[in-house]
């Protein structure tokens, strides 16, 4: 037997433990008013698409349960949230006595959903860059596609900003069900009126109101997980000293950079992993909520994560920088896009990504940007969270 093979027959092992766990607290009823959360399997706090429908459904109803799982009960949570430390058992019951279901991430393999109860599985992303299900090839692992399935065959919606995700959605995400075209709720913020949210960052770091925010976000790399799936980090090649420089002298004004790792990787490394530290940078991982730091942001810089669209729709600036594509598209698939279908400049070096801050033009930008939502049918408003909190409040009453 392969180790491939192997592997997976330990993880159905473990799927139908788990499947019988859920079957036991049947015993417990169902309430009404009680409402799951759960983010990046565990390691986010209260963030991304979970975080804007909580507090939409808490401003409408003060009355509602809510549970959040995760494995750090630690995590600034308000009040009104209960963090429950995300074990088999304390999944199993929480998920098996709410009425409703709202998660970003995949559902754990074995996971049993009674009659009567809602689903709504908010990924992580909508339009992104990073190929994904059926659309890695033969870099898809077996484990993976058999996880995704399940997780889909549960869910009673996932939630849609687009067209093309209402299209790409059965091949990407294993999802042949009804998507809510809301828009994303992670992006609520984003597209809003941002003032208030770029004076309490800046007052959270210490830093004048009138300082300039670069963020950088890069995604992790995880591996073709033909086993245990391992979540890793690349040391940056970006030298912000110059970069700061660059973005002063075509935007003016003082810049500092946040310093943004994955959720997943916040879990593993207290900060990001740099060769030298530099006197501009701020490091902000274990921030729990990165629509937040996206508001606050003057510019944004990238290489493979999805939050270079959520920049996007608000109009904020975005910069690609990809050093390893090569071996990324070896390890991931291709990426979904094409450089010229993007209203973003990529750079593979510093000089490139200089350049690019150089050359940019933000009337030009605003201009491919809203040619690319109207042309994929791109529906983010700032009213998405609204929309979903409508379908929650509709199926509990």
């Amino acid at each position: 037997m392969s180790s491939e093979a192997s592997y997976i027959r330990k993880r159905r092992l473990k799927a139908k433990a788990l499947s019988f766990l859920f079957f036991l607290m049947r015993v417990f009823p169902v309430k009404r008013n009680k409402i799951v959360f759960a983010a990046f399997e565990g390691d986010g706090g209260f963030g991304c698409n979970p975080r804007y429908i909580a507090e939409e459904l808490h401003r409408r109803n003060k009355d509602l349960e809510m549970v959040w799982l995760t494995h750090d009960i630690n995590h600034g949570f308000p009040e009104y949230i209960r963090p429950v430390c995300d074990t088999k058992r304390n999944t199993a019951y929480h998920l098996s006595t709410a009425k409703v279901w709202v998660d970003n991430y995949r559902k754990p393999f074995g996971t049993l959903k009674r009659m009567g109860q809602l689903y709504i599985q908010t990924w992580h992303a909508t339009i992104g860059f990073k190929a994904v299900g059926l659309f890695r090839g033969d870099a898809f692992p077996e484990i993976a596609r058999i996880v995704s399935e399940w997780d889909s065959n549960l869910a009673d919606y996932f939630l849609s900003n687009s067209e093309y995700c209402d299209r790409i959605y059965p091949k990407k995400l294993l999802y042949n069900g009804p998507t809510l075209r809301t828009g994303s709720p992670r992006c609520d913020i984003i597209v809003g009126d941002r003032e208030k949210i770029r004076k309490e960052i800046r007052s959270r770091y210490g830093l004048s109101t009138d300082i300039k925010l670069l963020l950088y976000t890069p995604t992790f790399r995880s591996g073709n997980q033909t086993g245990k799936k391992a979540v890793t980090a690349n040391i940056s090649t970006v030298q912000f000293d110059r970069i700061c420089d660059a973005l002063s002298g075509k935007f003016g004004g003082e810049w500092r950079v946040m310093l943004r790792l994955h959720p997943q990787l916040a879990a593993i490394y207290e900060e990001m992993p740099l060769d030298e530290r530099y006197d501009c940078t701020i490091d902000v991982s274990q921030a729990d909520d990165t629509s937040e730091l996206i508001a606050a942001s003057d510019a944004l810089i990238t290489d493979y994560s999805s939050c270079a669209f959520d920049a996007m729709f608000g109009g904020i600036p975005v910069f690609l920088y990809a050093d390893d594509i090569e071996d990324y598209v070896e390890d991931r698939g291709e990426l979904m896009w094409k450089a010229e279908e993007l209203p973003f400049s990529i750079a593979t070096d510093n000089v490139g990504l200089e350049n690019n801050i150089r050359l940019f033009d933000l009337e030009d930008y605003k201009t491919q940007k809203d040619d690319f939502m109207n042309k994929h049918g791109v529906c983010e408003d700032g009213h998405a969270s609204e929309r979903v909190a409508d379908v929650i409040e509709k199926w509990i009453k």
